[in-house]
């Protein structure tokens, strides 16, 4: 494309979950690279606004709040008069150019008046490739490169850093929540890949991480009881309790793992995001489009898709062979 052909006012329009916003980062730090001299804004939802704080490839970050996620007492009429209040802000912008990287996005392309709108993905690719991919319709490279990471908030991090204990050994991230039920390992099989993990010297101390709330909320299901199961199984044991009620806490928790445990979905992506060497476990998803991008990392996944039937010496396996790698590439 040449310079003069160049978009001024490109915005990305990325309206799903967290991974996902996650998996778009390679593409939108490779559209600052061929195009710097562009203003590059991302449309998002509230929930996931956290994963593109402090990145240095956007300019400006647009999010708005899904009806599903609107507190108690707010109307689903204020949520849909906020969204109209903020797409008639980027209307004003004059959008030369939308990329839109999710389903549904679109619509959104168009009622922000987008002068020319690209949302064809190729698939079937890993979702990092395939928002790369997007580029090629403007005559852009679509080879990956570096990119701006997940960047934890300096506060928070600190906050978790004074919680810690002065141990010898790598902290391990272990995160018990997942979406999917095929990806819901069982809470004695993390009381046991913990108390492996600290008996075997591989981790020095575990950070383990869960979404608070009760299993039967219906917008936002915990795992407190689960936890709570782990938990008085390690009654003695280096384990820091790391409930994140809020996503931003989330990223600065696993920000201070050496390594990361957990089941495919977004704890997933923004351990990746943040360069996190993974062990994942992953059910019934597709692994080659939502593997770890862009880090070391071991994918466990058992042929029935069921995490249930990963035990766990695999677990602790993949681990060591993770230490390995990650000691290997520095």
């Amino acid at each position: 494309m040449p310079p003069s052909s160049k978009p001024a006012n490109i915005l990305v329009i990325r309206r799903d979950n967290i991974g996902d916003l996650v998996c778009t980062l390679p593409m939108i730090s490779s559209l600052r690279r061929q195009c710097p001299g562009a203003w590059i804004g991302v449309l998002c939802n509230s929930y996931n606004v956290a994963v593109l704080a402090g990145n240095r490839d956007i300019d400006a970050v647009f999010a708005y709040r899904k009806a599903k996620h609107r507190p108690p007492g707010t109307s689903r009429l204020t949520v849909w008069l906020e969204t109209a209040r903020l797409l008639w802000r980027l209307r004003r912008r004059s959008i030369d150019l939308a990329i839109v990287a999710s389903p549904g996005g679109e619509r959104f392309a168009r009622l922000v008046g987008a002068k020319r709108i690209i949302s064809d993905k190729r698939a079937p690719a890993h979702e990092a490739e395939a928002c790369l991919d997007l580029l090629s319709h403007l005559g852009l490279s679509a080879e990956p490169g570096p990119f701006s990471p997940v960047r934890a908030d300096p506060a928070r991090r600190a906050a978790f850093v004074s919680r810690l204990a002065s141990r010898p050994g790598p902290v391990v991230g272990i995160h018990l929540s997942a979406r999917r039920p095929s990806q819901r390992w069982p809470a004695e099989r993390f009381a046991a890949l913990a108390r492996e993990l600290v008996a075997s010297r591989q981790a020095g101390q575990v950070l383990l991480f869960w979404a608070p709330g009760a299993a039967d909320d219906p917008l936002h299901p915990g795992d407190d009881e689960k936890a709570a199961q782990v938990l008085a199984q390690l009654d003695g044991l280096p384990v820091v309790p790391m409930p994140t009620q809020a996503l931003e806490d989330l990223i600065a928790g696993l920000d201070l793992c050496d390594r990361v445990i957990c089941a495919d979905g977004g704890a997933m992506h923004l351990a990746a995001g943040l360069g996190k060497p993974i062990v994942c476990l992953f059910g019934d998803s597709p692994t080659v489009r939502w593997r770890p991008w862009g880090v070391p990392y071991e994918l466990l996944q058992a042929p029935s898709k069921d995490v249930r039937d990963i035990a766990v010496e695999e677990v602790a396996a993949a681990l060591g062979r993770l230490t390995e790698t990650a000691a290997a590439h520095g």
